[in-house]
């Protein structure tokens, strides 16, 4: 049998989804029907296909069916259930970091990535920078490198024009933000963009005379989750057939990392063998 969330992660993450299903019923549907299926194990499952890449299908049978679990992502996804339940635990983090529990700063990047053979070629295109054929995540995070907010588009999409999305959902979100860090991509639609809403956009230079590889201050932190993700299969490459799917693998992932980093729970990889 797969090993499921431990009890002290469960704890963290499961008034989310309770509270969906709670609401749901609240409507008026499943009225008279029980549930069938524990949403503890409807997480396992998530997560299971977001650490490991496997496709859906190929879901263990020790969880419930996998068109089942297809269909509670897709509903969470389509409810903001995922979003929601980043921004509970990005908060508890913040709070055992000694910080407050809602940020005042913001770090913004992107990234292409390659997509898989299902996906549809409306849904990607090429960043001749980076020479990759596949879409690109716009990313927001934290000081902490924590997820703010995520956009998916085409790699084809210059950073300047997808940045605007994270910038105005954060400005949207977190009001408390006022100041925030890109890459020189952002720097013209971003700047103009985020003086709207009061957020100071500063666009952090590479230093010209340093050649190859340089740790850049702030932006490594976005970076750094950059990383962090791909020790996630799923969204190491996309292989989700819609962005909006690709974007809750990543808050999906980014659920595993924070509510492991609040229990102390290091997640095994070849380098421990």
């Amino acid at each position: 049998m797969c090993r499921g969330l431990p009890d002290a992660r469960w704890g963290l993450v499961e008034s989310a989804p309770t509270a969906w299903r709670a609401e749901r019923r609240g409507k008026g549907l499943d009225i008279g029907r029980p549930p069938r299926h524990d949403l503890r194990r409807v997480v396992d499952a998530i997560l299971y296909v977001d650490r490991t890449g496997i496709p859906w299908c190929c879901l263990s049978y020790d969880f419930a069916p996998w068109e089942t679990v297809h269909g509670y992502f897709a509903a969470w996804q389509k409810g903001g259930v995922f979003h929601q339940l980043n921004g509970i635990l990005r908060q508890l983090v913040r709070q055992a970091e000694g910080r407050s529990i809602e940020p005042s700063a913001c770090v913004l990047d992107a990234q292409s990535v390659k997509t898989s053979a299902n996906v549809p070629a409306a849904g990607w295109g090429i960043d001749a920078g980076k020479k990759i054929a596949g879409r690109k995540r716009h990313l927001g995070v934290d000081a902490l490198g924590l997820l703010l907010a995520v956009r998916v588009t085409a790699a084809s999409v210059f950073g300047n024009v997808g940045g605007i999305h994270p910038l105005s959902r954060i400005a949207t979100s977190n009001p408390q933000v006022r100041k925030a860090w890109t890459d020189t991509g952002h720097r013209t639609g971003a700047i103009d963009h985020g003086a709207r809403p009061g957020i100071d956009v500063e666009a952090v230079r590479r230093d010209p005379a340093v050649k190859g590889s340089k740790v850049i201050p702030r932006r490594r932190v976005v970076e750094r989750t950059f990383g962090w993700l791909t020790h996630h299969r799923r969204p190491a490459r996309d292989h989700e057939t819609r962005p909006h799917r690709s974007e809750a693998m990543i808050r999906t992932a980014m659920i595993d990392l924070i509510s492991r980093r609040l229990i102390r729970e290091s997640a095994l990889s070849w380098r421990d063998a």
